[in-house]
């Protein structure tokens, strides 16, 4: 039986970007990802620039991976380590349907 594949996403604040790009795109369980500019609000959303402050929102990727239950298991345990106390936001739906069209 084929297992079940989700979608993770991933919030993450702009300053680490870069980092965690970099972390998905060496790991081992990640095919590829799609990333989309995105702005965080609400009152667990950390303003840490002060042109975050002015504009009320904070500046955040939106990432996106479809992956095995599985695997996305194992990419959020290293994500806890790499990640330890950045509070990273993540969600994972099931992915009912996925394919390309030719």
């Amino acid at each position: 039986m084929i297992e079940q594949p989700v979608c993770l996403t991933l919030i993450v604040p702009h300053q680490l970007r870069d980092e965690v790009f970099d972390h998905l795109a060496e790991s081992d369980v990640v095919t590829g990802f799609t990333a989309l500019q995105g702005a965080g609000h609400g009152t667990e959303v950390r303003l840490l620039t002060a042109a975050e402050r002015v504009k009320g929102h904070a500046d955040q990727a939106v990432v996106q991976v479809v992956l095995a239950s599985s695997d996305a298991g194992r990419l959020l345990a290293r994500l806890r380590v790499s990640f330890a106390g950045t509070k990273l936001v993540y969600w994972t739906t099931p992915v009912t349907e996925l394919g390309t069209i030719d």
